[in-house]
């Protein structure tokens, strides 16, 4: 009689301390290889009298979700719980998915604890309401062989594979079809989430509600590029489903530092990258509410040298007319999120050149815990003043909406106060 495979169910805290794990040795092997990574950190912490087992500590990185990893006797299910209350991820998803439709809808009791399965209810209510309609219909250019003419012949693979025939046909047509990019990407995101462990069973069977009305339809291949969609008005009532989806299949996988991208079983969210767009779109969209100008979240149209070599890489500009006046917009506000306690030298530099490069008097770093404060750097009779700001994400959404816009509010005070000029009595 064979002995079954042991799973090891390990449960962490997103930013929390070491904590201690007994493993099998394949266990341990799976947990200090690539794919974990950037997951976890481990080192021992003491072998068991019987010799097969040792102990180990284990602490969180800077991912949060579920995934399984090895097989066998090194079968590891690793879910680590993010420092954040779930609803309140699931509103920095929102703006995460570049779609922000927030919903006062509670996520259901059972769900609100735990992260895979509050993604999946908020998923899936998205998505029924999105195919409540009927499924969504597009045209799709298909290359076919026919007895009779419909749409564009194919002259050329005409005389190429049928010289001198008349019939079959080589034609081109357009097709009214469901299998168009924004139905691909709600399926293989339903089909990624009825795969995950710890989903409620009724949940489950709403989500294969979802893959059977979309029946007829492409799901994603694993690992390859997501299909591309864009934002219209035939596609308004998708859109809320669509961002959330694409998250999912995005936390099929990561990134290891050299570029190379890693397939999981499970879904994984990297945090810090979460706030980073959250805070770019959620304060770049009050900016322009209160200044208009233009914000450009993640914009990359500058460089550090001549040579556009070194790309500068601010979370958030927001362009206003220039001080004396004109029509053409300038960097006016500068912003760049750190998802850790208070922000480090290394940050301070990095803000400092974007500064200097744009020609802006005044940088904004806003990071997701830490203290407030102001440093001024000297630079040539003038000076360079960089904020430190602080996003708290424990609060409730209502005052963390506002709190983004209280934000708003100062870096737009700071830019009047830079550009007034001071009348010497």
């Amino acid at each position: 009689m064979t002995t079954p495979p042991t799973l090891a169910r390990i449960d962490l805290d997103e930013g929390a301390g070491w904590s201690t794990w007994t493993l099998t040795p394949g266990q341990a092997h799976v947990l200090t290889g690539e794919r974990a990574s950037k997951l976890v950190d481990i080192k021992p912490a003491g072998r068991q009298k019987n010799g097969t087992r040792d102990r180990y500590e284990l602490r969180a990185k800077a991912m949060v979700g579920g995934v399984r990893l090895g097989g066998d006797d090194s079968a590891v299910q690793l879910r680590i719980a993010p420092k954040i209350p779930v609803d309140r991820l699931l509103y920095l998803l929102a703006y995460a998915s570049g779609h922000a439709k927030w919903s006062d809808e509670p996520v259901e009791a059972g769900a609100r604890h735990e992260l895979l399965p509050a993604v999946g209810y908020a998923f899936t209510e998205a998505a029924d309401r999105a195919l409540r309609p009927g499924v969504l219909l597009g045209y799709r250019e298909v290359e076919d062989t026919l007895p009779m003419l419909r749409g564009r012949l194919r002259a050329p693979a005409q005389l190429r594979r049928r010289p001198g025939l008349a019939l079959p046909l080589e034609v081109t047509y357009d097709n009214h079809t469901p299998d168009i990019n924004e139905n691909r990407i709600l399926l293989g995101a339903a089909r990624r989430l009825i795969r995950l462990p710890g989903l409620d069973p009724t949940l489950r069977a709403r989500l294969r509600r979802i893959v059977a009305q979309l029946d007829g339809v492409t799901a994603p291949r694993p690992g390859a590029s997501l299909p591309v969609w864009a934002a219209t008005r035939l596609n308004t009532r998708y859109q809320p489903a669509l961002g959330l989806a694409e998250l999912i299949l995005r936390g099929a996988s990561y990134e290891l530092d050299d570029g190379r991208r890693v397939l999981v079983d499970g879904l994984l969210l990297e945090m810090w990258r979460v706030f980073e767009t959250f805070l770019a779109t959620a304060l770049g969209e009050e900016l322009q509410r209160r200044a208009r100008g233009r914000a450009e979240p993640r914009d990359r149209d500058h460089h550090l040298d001549l040579g556009k070599k070194e790309l500068l890489k601010p979370d958030l500009i927001h362009y206003l007319p220039p001080a004396g006046g004109g029509r053409r917009l300038v960097p006016a506000i500068i912003v760049d999120a750190k998802y850790k306690d208070g922000t480090k030298r290394p940050d301070l530099y990095q803000m400092f050149a974007y500064c200097v490069r744009l020609g802006i008097t005044e940088g904004h770093l806003v990071s997701a815990a830490g203290s407030e404060s102001l440093m001024e750097v000297p630079v040539a009779g003038n000076a360079i003043r960089l904020y430190r700001h602080v996003v708290d994400l424990s609060l409730p959404y209502q005052e963390l909406h506002a709190r983004i816009g209280e934000l708003a509010d100062a870096l737009l005070r700071i830019r009047a106060e830079s550009v007034t000029p001071h009348h010497h009595s």
